[in-house]
């Protein structure tokens, strides 16, 4: 590791501005329906109350347009409160940086928790503005990343912090990085990318990479439809970037080898409770596909089943609604199986977790479950994350 980590700080006495993903989901009010990221925060927070400094800690929740009450992070605070049994304390509702947030950080005593209103509050967070970091920075004497999923951002927090204050790696963000790292070496053969999702063109660099890197890539969800529009079959009105179909056939024309696509999918005439799904193996076309088909899995399960290495990101279907929730379903399924084998596992964070949950699976069924989707994308390529890189050199 090139950069500092959170033990290479001398805490004591200083007060820890800390950046991490509370991004949680909530209901219609805020209230938190899930805390694991919360929960993966814990071991930092508690190292730095342990080594008697005080944390001022700062996240973004969702992307609220303006002041949205129920993208708040007092239900954040709440849960943080009844996780770490102290009080954590925020300021009342104004600039993210206000003179209460100012007062109440410089009255934190060792062992203190504060936490800042959600950043995207401020439009500067997405601004990169240069006044945003000073006034951050002020806050403390230290600043500690541990937030994965906007490392590869340069959001203020992110990356203009760290040119103020002495700057280390935390205990998730240090978890992912290695895990992650593991991919970018020699890995055990065969080596199995999975990808799902609805667009090609948020992928391209990972695609590519990854032709690169894996023995095979199974394709699902839109990309996989903009695959088979380039191979010239009809695809209907599933979803397919047209923009991409000659990145696309370039693609299978070098690596025919390697490129697995569906074979059936489960298709509807529209997204609708009335409209059920047909299986067929061709895919009409005043109909959309919604779901790999039976003899798809069939082809997945297979691969997944040889596989010593996965990196699996993307739902390959409209997982979003339970009817055509299976195939992806199933995936999960395929590749938590192969955790008892001795074989590396990776679920690549965003809606791949979410897919996990939704099969009954937990973190524990497979090597790693990343939290970053956007963020381990780009790592998976062998690509710098500016968050990564804003901290301070050993």
């Amino acid at each position: 590791m090139r950069k500092l980590f959170i033990e290479d700080l001398e805490l004591a006495g200083k007060r820890v501005l800390v950046r991490l993903d509370y991004n949680v989901p909530g209901d219609d009010e805020g209230r938190v329906t899930n805390d694991a990221r919360i929960t993966a925060s814990l071991p930092t927070l508690r190292y730095i109350l342990a080594r008697g400094a005080s944390a001022v800690l700062c996240s973004h929740r969702s992307r609220p347009k303006g002041d949205e009450p129920r993208y708040s992070l007092r239900p954040v605070a709440a849960r943080l409160e009844e996780l770490m049994g102290l009080p954590v304390k925020m300021a009342l509702r104004g600039a993210v940086v206000s003179d209460e947030a100012r007062h109440l950080a410089a009255a934190l005593k060792p062992g203190g928790l504060m936490m800042l209103e959600n950043l995207r509050y401020d439009p500067r967070e997405q601004q990169g503005r240069d006044e945003l970091a000073r006034e951050l920075a002020s806050l403390a004497n230290l600043f500690v990343n541990d937030a994965f999923p906007v490392c590869h951002r340069k959001d203020t927090s992110v990356v203009g912090v760290p040119k103020y204050l002495k700057s280390a790696y935390g205990f998730k963000l240090r978890e992912e990085v290695e895990n992650l790292n593991l991919l970018l070496g020699e890995v055990e053969r065969p080596y199995v990318g999975i990808m799902g999702g609805a667009k090609i063109s948020t992928k391209l660099g990972v695609v590519k990479s990854f032709l690169g890197r894996v023995d095979r890539l199974l394709v699902g969800g839109g990309i996989a439809y903009t695959f088979l529009a380039a191979l010239g079959r009809e695809v209907g009105n599933s979803i397919h970037e047209p923009d991409y179909l000659e990145f696309a056939k370039d693609l299978l024309l070098r690596h025919a080898d390697k490129i697995v696509l569906p074979v059936d999918n489960y298709v509807v005439e529209k997204i609708d409770p009335a409209c059920g799904a047909e299986l067929v193996d061709e895919i009409p076309a005043d109909r959309m596909a919604v779901d790999i088909g039976d003899a798809t899995r069939r082809l997945f399960a297979g691969e997944i089943a040889r596989a010593r290495t996965v990196f699996w990101n993307g739902p390959v279907g409209y997982f979003e609604d339970e009817r055509f929730a299976e195939g992806t379903r199933q995936v999960a399924r395929d590749v938590a199986e192969l955790k008892g084998t001795g074989a590396f596992t990776v679920v690549g964070g965003g809606d791949s977790v979410a897919a996990v949950e939704d099969a009954g699976l937990d973190d524990a069924s497979f090597g790693f479950v990343s939290t970053g989707g956007g963020a381990s994308l780009v790592f998976v390529q062998g690509k710098e994350l500016p968050g990564i890189e804003a901290l301070t050199d050993r």
